[in-house]
Parts: structure tokens; sequence; C-alpha cells
């Protein structure tokens, strides 16, 4: 039996740190939508 758990935190960073994890969602953003997109370019081909 497989049994997940899940944690929440919440934090509360300040101003450089706010900057610093938008850069790093963007990132995130950007490379997720380029797997994706690779994705779908071999589904597309191989179908």
């Amino acid at each position: 039996m497989l049994i997940r758990k899940a944690f929440k935190y919440r934090i509360y960073p300040n101003r450089k740190q706010q900057a610093q994890l938008a850069v790093q969602f963007g990132h995130a953003r950007f490379v997720y939508n380029w797997g994706l997109a690779l994705r779908k370019a071999h589904y597309k081909e191989t179908g």
C-alpha cells in the first residue's frame, strides 16, 4: 500500500526574495512549456 502525505508551508519572502522567486518561476514555466512543445511535436510526428 502506497501512502502519500502532503505538507503545506506558508512563506513570507522579502522583496529581494520575491524577485528571485519570480525569476525561478519564470525559468520553470519556460522549461515546462519547452518540454510540452517537444511532446506535442513528437506526438504529431508519431501519432
